[in-house]
């Protein structure tokens, strides 16, 4: 049961890498039509617009980009909703089809990744004998209370 469990894991990791490649294609494909460029000239340009580089300032080591981190998804789902509408207004459907997957998985994922790692992380408090925490909600202060005898 493990290695059929690991095969199926294994292939939808591999089919979701390709979708993701496929879309990207698809993506400079149509941004270099509108740019009026080559694919080559749009994946560069898109490449040094989200491309973040390791920097070193006053002994800590930052990552710096050209953009600012909560503007990157929405500039990536913006670019994707723009590809499905071209898409679709063309009537190209397996296109479209595959941006929107794309589209989808961009906006599940950050509940997909807080679901999945919950799991994972209640499995091993599990193997380790222990009891997982019971709250997520941050704003919530849990602690304990000791009478001290006198």
């Amino acid at each position: 049961m493990p290695k059929l469990t690991i095969a199926v894991a294994l292939l939808l990791l591999a089919t979701l890498a390709s979708t993701m490649t496929y879309t990207g294609f698809l993506v400079v494909g149509v941004l270099a039509d509108y740019l009026g460029t080559g694919r080559v000239m749009a994946g560069l340009l898109l490449g040094g617009f989200f491309a973040r580089f390791p920097w070193i300032r006053k002994g800590k080591l930052r990552i710096v980009g050209l953009l600012p981190k909560p503007a990157r998804r929405p500039l990536i789902l913006g670019i994707l909703a723009l590809c499905l509408l071209h898409f679709l207004s063309r009537g190209d459907d397996v296109p479209a089809l595959f941006t929107g997957f794309a589209t989808a998985f961009l906006l599940t994922y950050p509940w997909l990744r807080r679901v999945i790692f919950d799991r994972m992380l209640s499995s091993v408090f599990k193997f380790l004998g222990r009891n997982p925490f019971k709250s997520t909600d941050g704003t919530v202060i849990d602690g304990e209370f000791r009478e001290k005898k006198e």
